[in-house]
């Protein structure tokens, strides 16, 4: 309940003044602004008071705040904080809950003196009835999963499967589909097991030591079955242990849906245990999750996983992008969005080089085919261009040499020219395995990184940095540690070459002015546009890699290296949610934006024109932009110029 001071009718000229200058009050004329101005109160609200609490208030008043602030988010069972946004002045608050019919879907609560017009829930439901661009205003802040907060909660809270909404994968946890647990103990004979699973209707069992249940050691399939036993003619009475898998995999009964398929898809593992309070309750299956929807992007995985020719993975390579639509209109966060578009990414590309190897013949020695830029961190969207090249092992002789030169010479022109008719664009910079510069063994990618490192030229840095983020895409990873192990040595002992890094990261403009209002292009082809990619993406980008860099972190994905910061104690809480939350909001834009343009039959790209959000999206997107200036303030103490 609000704890708030007494209640005023305002002057009706005072609320048309307000109204006149917010969404989507200023669409309605004079007339109705008059009208709804004699119904509205006016309240004041101290720092810290609760407005509305999830799932308790009922919503009798539309909050508009004219002057102050609040925060709104909901807390997980265990109390803590898992979405939160902040409002300012103009921003509503209790549409959702008004237009849904239900109480209150986040906690408010003001973080300032706040004062607010109260728009009673009957003229609001009138207004939403009677005037459609009212009514599409606040659908559309409610759908659009960019920025709406109102909209995000949705995930948090079981959906109807008779509602019709497709938000399974993002609202049902992996608990709600656990069937019978189903176990046999490890002396258990494989018949035995085998009429279990017969028994059971079922493909797997979990296996516990023999004198307690609650011991879980191990898991067979019905793929254990075929691959270890009929395959390889094993008596059918040994013991289960002899041929189940340790340990097993587990996941939280908490987990979404959605994240446990990412992790089945990161692991090629179709059975997970799940986990409840430190013991194990069921099993969930690859095959439960592709259940709650049609278009599971598991089905796609599959085809990949199975597709025995090259041109085959083209037509493949070509449906990841209706998976995304398909993902981002679900409701998920971009960060899940992008995990989903490398999962599938990297398989097409394993997939290819498994079969290209198969028609070439072995390679003469062990290879890596690494991925840098946005593949190296995982941060794909619908624009990818190639960024890989070839690290391979140091030959013994002058012969292994020649013959490893020659071999993926040939490997790398085909495999680029494969992967351009999956639908992935060539790199315009020429960053490529095709290009013999990026086509060596591992002692001349440690020189590469040992000069940038040792004799840091400012220019070559900036072209240098798309090397930093490499990853291992397919092949001997190991290779590709020991090469991340030696930048990293090379890269802590350095100052000077982090200073630059860090310098260049700052040099980046703000796409803010004194007054905090968008900077945009004055003229040209993207006049009225900022390019969200080079101008509000790309400080995160740099701030993350060059702490990474200077505390040893391996991570190259930015989320990821943001939290690996912050658990080493590099960033504080404040900042890492902050710059996460920043992060993951321009993300979403960027993707949201560029689904727009390919429905509308135009060629991705990451500009975009600020008046054409809504006054929501801009109030946030202003905000992600502010917490750039934070980042920027870190690095210059760290890095201060002399």
């Amino acid at each position: 309940m609000a704890q708030s001071g007494d209640v005023h009718k305002v002057a009706p000229e005072m609320a048309i003044a307000f109204f006149r200058d917010i969404m989507p009050f200023n669409t309605l004329d004079e007339a109705v602004l008059s009208d709804i101005a004699h119904h509205c109160r006016v309240d004041f609200y101290p720092k810290g008071t609760r407005l509305l609490t999830t799932g308790e208030t009922d919503i009798t008043h539309l909050y508009l705040i004219q002057r102050g602030g609040v925060k709104a988010f909901i807390e997980d069972d265990q109390g803590e904080v898992c979405l939160k946004d902040f409002r300012g002045v103009g921003a509503y608050i209790g549409a959702l809950g008004i237009i849904r019919g239900t109480p209150a879907n986040l906690n408010i609560e003001t973080v300032e003196d706040t004062f607010c017009f109260l728009l009673p829930k009957e003229i609001f439901l009138k207004l939403v009835e009677e005037k459609p661009s009212f009514a599409h205003y606040y659908l559309k802040s409610f759908s659009e999963k960019v920025v709406s907060t109102a909209y995000s909660e949705l995930r948090h809270q079981k959906v109807s499967r008779r509602s019709g909404e497709d938000l399974y994968l993002f609202s049902v946890k992996v608990g709600e589909l656990v069937k019978n647990l189903r176990m046999v103990p490890d002396t258990c004979s494989i018949q035995q097991a085998a009429a279990k699973m017969v028994e059971f209707h079922v493909g797997s069992l979990l296996v516990h030591a023999p004198a307690n249940e609650e011991d879980i050691v191990g898991i067979i399939t019905d793929r254990d079955l075929r691959g270890k036993v009929v395959a390889k003619g094993l008596d059918y009475n040994e013991p289960v242990k002899q041929i189940m898998t340790a340990p097993v995999l587990t996941v939280l009964s908490q987990t979404l849906c959605f994240d446990v398929l990412l992790k089945m898809m990161k692991t090629s593992i179709h059975h997970l245990a799940v986990e409840r309070g430190g013991r194990i309750v069921g099993m969930v299956t690859s095959h439960d999750i592709m259940l709650l929807q049609g278009h599971s992007p598991y089905h796609l995985f599959k085809e990949i996983l199975g597709e025995q020719e090259i041109r085959g993975l083209y037509v493949l390579a070509q449906k990841i992008p209706d998976v995304v639509r398909g993902l981002i209109k679900e409701g998920a966060k971009a960060g899940n969005i992008t995990q989903m578009i490398a999962i599938l990414n990297d398989h097409i590309l394993e997939r290819l080089l498994i079969l290209l190897e198969e028609e070439m013949g072995t390679p003469p020695v062990a290879y890596c085919w690494l991925l840098m830029g946005s593949e190296g961190r995982r941060e794909q969207t619908f624009k990818t261009d190639q960024d890989n090249a070839i690290l391979y092992a140091d030959s013994v002789d002058e012969k292994e040499k020649n013959a490893a030169s020659v071999y993926f010479k040939a490997f790398a022109a085909k495999a680029i020219d494969h992967l351009v008719n999956c639908g992935y664009p060539l790199c315009p910079g020429d960053i490529m395995a095709t290009n013999p510069k990026w086509c060596q063994p591992l002692s001349v990618w440690k020189d590469y990184f040992s000069r940038w490192v040792d004799t840091p030229d400012p220019a070559e840095i900036l072209n240098a940095t798309i090397f930093f983020d490499f990853r291992s895409g397919f092949g001997a990873t190991e290779l590709a540690h020991d090469l991340r192990r030696h930048l990293n040595k090379k890269a802590r002992a350095k100052d000077i070459f982090l200073f630059h890094l860090a310098r260049q990261c700052m040099a980046t403009r703000i796409p803010l002015s004194f007054f905090k209002n968008f900077i945009v292009n004055k003229d040209g082809e993207h006049k009225h546009q900022l390019d969200i990619k080079q101008q509000g993406l790309t400080p995160f980008v740099n701030f993350a890699r060059v702490l990474a860099l200077k505390n040893g972190i391996s991570e190259t994905n930015t989320l990821a290296r943001l939290k690996a910061l912050h658990e080493s104690d590099c960033i504080d809480q404040k900042l890492w949610s902050s710059a996460t939350d920043a992060y993951e909001l321009q993300m979403q834009q960027r993707l949201v934006h560029q689904l727009s343009q390919i429905e509308g039959g135009t060629l991705p790209d990451n500009h975009i024109n600020p008046e054409q959000l809504s006054d929501l999206e801009k109030r946030m997107l202003k905000d992600a932009f502010t917490v750039i200036e934070r980042l920027y303030s870190v690095l210059d103490k760290i890095y201060p110029i002399a």
